[in-house]
């Protein structure tokens, strides 16, 4: 009885169409729509330009996030008895069995929510992995509900053209080119921050952030949707706190304690409500601005300043590994829904 109400929602709510604002007035082509961001030199433009972006407010007010229902009512911490499901602040770690799927994709189908997902990808990214990640994720990620993705590239022309499933669109955007690995890494926090401030925000309720280099596998659906959600990293998930790869530089704006961290979170998957998405990555990008000013590069680029600032800022609902595992055997996963994809930095990163 519940799968069939909740097929009958879906049904409904994908007919209604994606309610967004900006996006009806662009030009659609195979799903697709097409942007130009490459004027935002950022990392090749003055210090004077780049410094201009970190500093500046959002001019905007953002609407009100939808309430959800408190973790208890459909959450079962006692479902998985040989891993941690709830943090010392009360955050859910999402794990197979904790949760009903067709309880959470009826609620958020009722609440009419709309998905963003952005996936950054230059130069032998593109042609290695991009087609692979959309496809898994048409058939994968947050099935039934409405979905816009926004595919940000330096390449257009390379990007795939996929023919997408009701309800759902797919944005192609062009960014800079970049010459070094780390500052393309770093790059994407200040992409998906301006891209926020112009466009998400008007067009979605919760927005996922994901590298491309991985592949989902199984249901990565409306369980994973809170106001602030990390992932936990799979390298690190029985590893002891003095194990982490923090950056330990105290003069870095990314720096953490030997004393101090909850988990290590990977910046391969991130999410929340557009404002929170927002305020995560204009503070990694603030402090990757005030380390290059002194010369420093912290350890992991992007995920050590994203691991500071969920050590400040607690998220509000943590993936477990499932949510992106490294492809090796383990007792503690039952379910992998996204894995990572077989890597030849020394060929990729030679851009």
């Amino acid at each position: 009885m519940l799968r069939r109400r909740v097929d009958n929602l879906r049904k409904a709510f994908i007919a209604s169409g994606p309610k967004t604002t900006q996006a009806s007035s662009r030009t659609l082509c195979v799903g697709r729509i097409t942007e130009d961001l490459s004027s935002d030199q950022w990392l090749v433009t003055p210090k004077k330009c780049r410094m201009r972006a970190a500093k500046e407010k959002p001019e905007f007010k953002w609407r009100k996030s939808y309430v959800i229902t408190k973790y208890e009512n459909w959450f079962n911490d006692s479902a998985v008895t040989d891993q941690q499901t709830k943090t010392s602040w009360g955050a859910p770690i999402m794990w197979e069995g904790t949760f009903d799927p067709l309880e959470r994709d009826e609620f958020y189908i009722q609440k009419k929510v709309v998905i963003g997902l952005t996936v950054f990808a230059i130069g032998r990214y593109i042609d290695r992995y991009l087609k692979d990640f959309l496809v898994s994720a048409e058939q994968h990620f947050m099935k039934g509900l409405q979905v816009v993705y926004y595919v940000m590239v330096d390449n257009v022309s390379k990007a795939p053209e996929l023919q997408m499933s009701p309800g759902r669109t797919m944005n192609v955007i062009k960014v800079p080119k970049q010459s070094r690995w780390q500052d393309i890494s770093m790059m994407r926090m200040q992409q998906i921050n301006d891209l926020i401030q112009d466009k998400i925000r008007f067009e979605v309720t919760y927005l996922f952030c994901f590298d491309v280099d991985q592949v989902f596998v199984g249901r990565f659906g409306a369980e994973a949707l809170a106001d602030s959600v990390a992932q936990i990293h799979s390298a690190f998930l029985t590893a002891s706190r003095n194990q982490f790869t923090y950056e330990r530089n105290p003069n870095s704006a990314a720096y953490i304690a030997p004393d101090e961290g909850d988990f290590y979170y990977h910046a391969a998957v991130f999410g929340g409500t557009p404002y929170l998405v927002f305020n995560l990555t204009r503070s990694c990008l603030d402090g990757i601005i005030r380390d290059k000013s002194k010369g420093i590069e912290a350890i992991w680029h992007d995920e050590s300043h994203l691991n500071r600032y969920f050590l400040d800022h607690k998220p509000a609902k943590l993936l477990s590994p499932e949510y992106c595992w490294d492809r090796k055997p383990s007792k503690y996963i039952r379910y992998v829904r996204m894995k990572w994809m077989p890597k030849d930095y020394k060929k990729l990163r030679d851009n």
